[in-house]
């Protein structure tokens, strides 16, 4: 039985491994995403089951008390917590998971050298790149948690020299770490960097702005799993190793994603202080940065628009996300089509604030997964469309990243909505975007504004059209 139970571990980490894999391809579809979280939930069990089988698992006690106290406060976390917070979730648990992986060296470090035992090279490299991954994913995580969440300014934060003292930092990391490898037990050196590795967190996320927040989340979402993957060499765990980099790897091709719907390089993302947050706006009739006109509806315009239309599309973005409108956007879908109205949702990657945001609300209204569109599969039909409803979406509806070539957001992979015949958008007023900067469909002949809060005025635009 001794003999088998090692073999039987491994073989059970190879089943959970598929099952990950297999996962992680579901979630690429909305239709399949659920079943994905369920594959790869039960591929985590079988996991942490052969885990607790080890016979290197000394405390079973301890590692129970934690598990009911961590599912306690997952299962109170997700009935609590709002879908508009999900990336300030997602940011917590990339940071706690780096967290966890840099402990697990630091644990590892400490048990080595109170048992005065020799630290082996390949076991030194590793702890020390855990410790940088997981301490820069811990304190970067927090802090993107903390500007999402208001408790900071989204803004990018910089300061003169700002490079070069990162710069600095990172150096001292590496002098540190050399110093380790050579006398591998000095515990002042190895908490010292310890604490680099934390600032080098902070550091790493301040100067990036609000609009780039997807980007970094999908980021430090692979980092964590780099992490992971660096304490599965610390730990010898092959089902670690092989958890954590595939949560690296997919981490990495999603912030590719979204990097090319932004039209830009990792590198200006993390290193141009671009995003900055524009002071919030009033309501209609603020100030603006233009003279131009803009031309505001009621409801029932609008709803004579929507009814007697043949073709709408819906372009949800993140102020649908604050207001929770899905569900009335859903209900205003169905009168819509029990008219004979032809409904689509026009989905940009980057609209909110994580990767899928508005896929995940819609989903939780129960909007039919067929009627989702991206960007390149909806744009070319905008020339057709009667009329396209934008509902708290800013900067990826904006045409001035198509033809301004000032504008700071030229480039930037659109949806063509003023290409429709018709264009409502619904919004609280005139102010900017993530990007900052003034939105040309505004001011278009083709584009009506109704003003106020997305829930509400959705609401009224049900009410109307079911009047007609």
């Amino acid at each position: 039985m001794s003999d088998f139970l090692p073999t039987g571990i491994q073989l059970t980490y190879l089943v959970a491994a598929s099952l990950f894999i297999l996962g992680l391809k579901q979630l690429g579809s909305p239709a399949t995403a659920r079943q994905g979280n369920v594959v790869a939930a039960v591929g985590m069990l079988l996991a942490i089951v052969a885990t607790m089988l080890d016979q290197h698992v000394l405390n079973y006690e301890m590692i129970l008390v934690g598990l009911v106290i961590g599912s306690l406060i997952g299962i109170v976390a997700a009935y609590k917590v709002q879908m508009t917070d999900m990336p300030q979730m997602v940011g917590l648990l990339n940071g706690l998971g780096g967290a966890a992986s840099a402990l697990v060296a630091v644990a590892e470090f400490w048990r080595l050298l109170g048992n005065g035992e020799a630290i082996p090279l390949d076991a030194n490299i590793s702890m020390l790149l855990d410790v940088l991954i997981g301490g820069v994913t811990f304190t970067g995580s927090f802090i993107a948690f903390a500007k999402l969440q208001g408790i900071m300014s989204g803004s990018p934060i910089t300061f003169p020299l700002q490079q070069p003292f990162n710069l600095s930092l990172l150096a001292a990391f590496i002098a540190g770490s050399a110093y380790l490898i050579i006398n591998p037990h000095s515990l002042p050196v190895f908490l010292g960097i310890v604490a680099v590795s934390l600032v080098l967190g902070v550091m790493f996320v301040i100067p990036i702005g609000g609009g780039d927040m997807p980007v970094v989340i999908s980021l430090l979402n692979s980092f964590s799993g780099l992490a992971a993957a660096a304490a599965g060499f610390v730990v010898m765990n092959n089902m670690l190793i092989i958890a954590g980099a595939l949560v690296g790897a997919s981490g990495i091709i999603l912030t590719e994603i979204m990097c090319k719907a932004m039209n830009r390089s990792l590198f200006s993302v993390l290193f141009s202080a671009f995003g900055t947050v524009a002071a919030s706006g009033g309501a209609a009739g603020s100030a603006r940065t233009t003279d131009q006109s803009v031309r505001s509806i009621d409801p029932e315009e609008g709803a004579m628009m929507l009814g007697y239309a043949r073709s709408v599309v819906i372009v949800p973005g993140y102020g649908m996300a604050v207001a929770q409108a899905q569900h009335s956007i859903r209900e205003l879908a169905d009168q819509l089509e029990r008219m004979g109205v032809d409904v689509k949702y026009a989905i940009h990657p980057v609209a909110g604030r994580m990767p899928g945001h508005m896929n995940v609300l819609l989903a939780e209204a129960n909007v039919p997964y067929e009627q989702l569109h991206d960007m390149d599969d909806i744009n070319p039909q905008f020339e057709q469309t009667d009329v396209a409803l934008v509902i708290g979406a800013n900067d990826v509806v904006n045409p001035a990243a198509r033809s301004d070539t000032n504008s700071p957001i030229y480039g930037m992979p659109i949806l063509e909505v003023d290409r429709a015949k018709q264009t409502i958008v619904i919004k609280r007023g005139m102010s900017a975007g993530f990007a900052g900067v003034d939105n040309e469909l505004f001011y278009k002949n083709k584009t009506t504004m109704l003003f106020g809060s997305a829930k509400d005025m959705v609401g009224k635009l049900v009410s109307e059209v079911k009047q007609l």
